[in-house]
């Protein structure tokens, strides 16, 4: 879809009449998602602000840092010309108590059952206050293979995208428990059973707006509805063109990190989404000049804990269950899957960055490290038939062995 008919089937599709007269806060990703928002932003408020009793604007920053206002203006396409002075564009404030509101809890009952008891515990349902100004929340977003929740969008922008901590190191551990690798790109997961139980305690009405896009933005499809109803017809269409299947697993495999991911937390995702591929023994070097740390917001946390599979932690987690469980499971995400016995911890994959995070800080935090400059893109190009694979903007797209393919390297 190009510009033209993007706008077109906005005016086709989102009735105005859904808001007449109501409150509304637009709430979208932040700049570490593919998404046509230059688009977007400006036809939703042509269409809405005329309508709206009020029309603003969140940034679904999860635990992101925050955005310079003339960062969100630059990603919502709002020339420098234009003051923007009819919408309110806010960030989230996840880590600000003030800033949020509990709307309801999960009991250890309902948390159980959804879990299928891999975690029972009782949480609060926390998410920012500001959203209960409003008559309408119209999220405006992206639907992709997601590490934690199977598929992202919909509801996951309300949680954990304005959410408090505290359910989001819930369903973060809980995906971490069942593995990147049993989660990903599957559309029903327990994680996405508590973020839907969780969305719909909010007391607003909820709409979507959901969106597929190729690496350049340009969508494959729109879906608009309640939270529940584009997310599902969004995730279909992304299992379809975000899942790339192969014959075989590479010993190698060079994952270039965008530029869009400035940081291991997000670049993370260029793990994530090619584990499966990788052959066992083999190794995934994420590739990403341009990344200087690890995380503005979990660094420390991150640097004391390590990055580690999954059991290091289970059959040590006295030792390490007062730390944030969002960053346990990201760690294990980085990590992947392998086993820890007897105090040896076995990795199935090695995992290289090659970034400016310096050889001292990989080495400590459990990591390989290797200088970007000794790495020659071009020369790990079209050699799949040695076992090595490119991918040249990683982060997005799954990749999975066909039904029935080892991880094993064929010799």
């Amino acid at each position: 879809m190009n510009r033209d008919a993007i706008l077109q089937w906005i005016h086709q599709n989102v009735p105005a009449s859904d808001f007449e007269g109501k409150k509304v806060l637009l709430i979208v990703p932040d700049s570490t998602r593919t998404a046509p928002l230059p688009i977007l932003f400006p036809a939703l408020r042509q269409l809405l602000g005329p309508v709206t009793a009020k029309l603003d604007l969140m940034v679904a920053l999860g635990t992101h840092p925050p955005m310079p206002q003339q960062k969100i203006r630059a990603m919502l396409g709002i020339a420098d010309s234009d003051p923007c002075e009819d919408v309110g564009l806010y960030n989230h404030e996840w880590d600000n108590p003030a800033a949020l509101a509990t709307i309801g809890t999960l009991s250890e009952a309902e948390t159980r059952e959804i879990s299928s008891g891999v975690l029972a515990q009782e949480v609060p349902v926390q998410i920012n206050k500001r959203i209960l100004d409003y008559d309408i929340a119209l999220v405006v977003g992206p639907v992709f293979p997601h590490e934690v929740v199977g598929f992202s969008g919909g509801n996951k922008y309300f949680f954990p995208g304005i959410s408090g901590p505290k359910l989001l190191n819930f369903f973060h551990w809980l995906g971490a428990l069942i593995t990147n690798v049993g989660i990903i790109g599957v559309q029903d997961t327990p994680v996405r059973r508590v973020v839907d139980r969780s969305a719909a305690l909010i007391p607003i009405e909820r709409r979507c707006l959901a969106f597929v896009v190729a690496t350049d933005a340009s969508p494959y499809g729109m879906f608009y509805g309640t939270p529940e109803e584009a997310w599902k017809g969004a995730s279909e269409l992304s299992g379809k063109v975000h899942i790339k299947r192969f014959s075989r697993p590479y010993k190698q495999v060079l994952s270039c990190a965008p530029e869009m991911y400035d940081e291991l937390w997000v670049a993370g995702k260029c793990m994530y989404k090619l584990e499966p591929v990788v052959a066992d023994g083999g190794e995934l070097i994420i590739y990403a000049p341009h990344m200087e740390g690890i995380s503005i917001t979990h660094g420390a946390s991150i640097e004391a804990v390590g990055y580690h599979v999954r059991d290091y932690f289970t059959k040590q987690w006295d030792k390490f269950k007062d730390y944030p469980w969002g960053v346990l499971a990201h760690s294990t995400h980085v990590r992947g899957s392998g086993e820890f016995h007897d105090g040896i911890e076995s990795p199935r994959v090695k995992v290289t960055i090659a970034s400016q995070i310096p050889r001292e800080v990989c080495e400590r935090i459990n990591l390989g490290y290797r200088d970007p400059a000794s790495i020659d893109l071009e020369s790990f190009a079209n050699r799949e038939d040695e076992g090595i694979l490119l991918v040249r903007k990683a982060g997005e797209h799954l990749h999975r062995l066909e039904e029935g393919v080892s991880t094993k390297y064929p010799e």
